[in-house]
């Protein structure tokens, strides 16, 4: 599976960034000319294996700070564009290039920060069993409207169901989702709380 899986990714993920070449610079000027550089957000994630890697976005929130030195709220950081690119996921797109170098799939959990390693349960570790992905069975049920509970329920779900024509269903979903614009944020976050780990053993069935 993960040899033909490689093999879909290279190809749709090598034919998707000639085919949107005009929109990824399109908005690479956007965000230049909008809010100068740089026109990257740069960051750790972990992917398959719980082994770190460097996600690429474009970049959607400014450095402000307050007297303390202490960044803003992400909200209060979000662009104009920023708020666009986010509503249509279009900031997601240069990870196509972490998809051509291995370290992301099309489809698969998403990939998060380091510092919530420590914060899983063993039943929610599992979701580095996989290769995370631009989209996945979480983000098409739910996306950030989810609790982390449910997000780590579902991604683990997909672990142990993942196949081909499930991968198929979750890119035609995720189109479907994208166009009506559904789940991006959690009410008063620009994406998500930060999740701070699971009370209890819930999330371990």
């Amino acid at each position: 599976m993960r040899l033909i899986q490689r093999a879909i990714d290279t190809i749709l993920g090598a034919g998707a960034l000639v085919v949107l070449s005009p929109v990824l610079v399109a908005t690479a000027v956007g965000i230049l000319l909008s809010s100068g550089r740089p026109v990257l957000f740069r960051q750790r994630r972990i992917g398959l294996r719980e082994r770190e890697f460097v996600l690429h976005k474009f970049r959607t929130m400014t450095r402000e700070r307050d007297d303390a030195r202490n960044l803003l709220p992400d909200e209060s950081r979000l662009t104009a564009l920023g708020r666009f690119l986010r509503s249509t996921s279009l900031d997601e797109l240069p990870e196509l290039f972490n998809v051509l170098r291995g370290e992301m799939s099309l489809v698969g959990p998403r990939p998060l920060l380091p510092e919530y390693l420590p914060r899983y349960n063993e039943f929610q570790r599992r979701r580095h069993e996989v290769k995370p992905g631009i989209t996945g069975w979480a983000q098409v049920n739910g996306r950030n409207a989810l609790t982390w509970e449910q997000k780590f329920e579902l991604d683990v779900w997909y672990v142990d169901h993942q196949s081909l024509w499930l991968d198929l269903k979750i890119v035609w979903l995720t189109l479907v989702k994208v166009l009506k614009r559904e789940g991006i944020s959690q009410q008063g976050h620009a994406t998500a709380e930060e999740f701070r780990g699971t009370c209890g053993d819930a999330g371990n069935g």
